[in-house]
């Protein structure tokens, strides 16, 4: 097998190559669904074209080197097919862009139109949320005066409490001291019984000793009659 013929066929398997990827991404551009990615594929299809255009001019300058007439004419006739289906494909994949463009421009503007629309609606909903926000801001500010009032009262409630407190301590404090004077006050008097006791029981002694010694005197006089 010749050197030049193994080159034919390497060129012929790469350009075979390349025509499939450029019909892949014109496959892929018709189920484009944005201009993002519209433009990526483009980029990818016209590297995939430039690649193609340059293995078939390798293929033809190959082809016009070839010894023999017929070799030669076989490969040209291969480069003129590949380059038709190549232009076949620029056609196709413009053709595709067109039709896609005008697909996403259509959608670009319906999706404008309903945006249009739910902006509409996102206004009429943003004043009705305002207005459910006016009513609870309402509803806050008369809440908060309730619990002022609340505050107020619970307060004026406590100062009370605390003015009984200081009454019921000032009470306690002077039940402690009266409890104090009392007991004082209990002790004299069980003194006072104790010593009244004894001084009654020092009475007795004394009028028993002076009944005594009376008994003792009259005795001894009439014993002298």
């Amino acid at each position: 097998m010749a050197a030049d013929d193994i080159h034919v066929r390497l060129c012929l398997q790469e350009i075979v190559k390349l025509d499939l990827e450029v019909k892949a991404i014109i496959q892929d551009v018709q189920s484009c669904g944005s201009l993002e990615e519209l433009e990526n594929l483009n980029k990818s299809a016209q590297s995939s074209l430039n690649n193609l255009k340059a293995k078939i001019n390798e293929l033809e300058r190959v082809g016009r080197e070839q010894d023999r007439d017929q070799d030669r004419l076989v490969v040209l006739k291969n480069v003129d097919s590949h380059r038709e289906r190549m232009t076949s494909n620029v056609t196709s994949l413009r053709k595709t862009n067109l039709a896609v463009k005008m697909s996403l421009d259509r959608r670009e503007k319906d999706e404008l139109m309903a945006g249009t629309t739910v902006r509409k609606r996102n206004i009429n909903s943003k004043e009705t949320l305002a207005k459910a926000a006016s009513n609870v801001t309402e509803s806050l500010l008369e809440l908060n005066q309730t619990m002022d009032a609340q505050v107020r009262k619970g307060n004026l409630t406590l100062t009370t409490l605390e003015s009984s407190s200081r009454v019921i301590t000032d009470t306690h404090e002077e039940f402690k001291s009266m409890g104090g004077h009392i007991h004082n006050s209990r002790r004299l008097i069980t003194k006072y019984g104790q010593r009244e006791l004894t001084d009654k029981l020092l009475i007795f002694i004394a009028l028993v000793f002076f009944l005594a010694t009376v008994l003792y005197i009259l005795r001894r006089r009439l014993a002298w009659f």
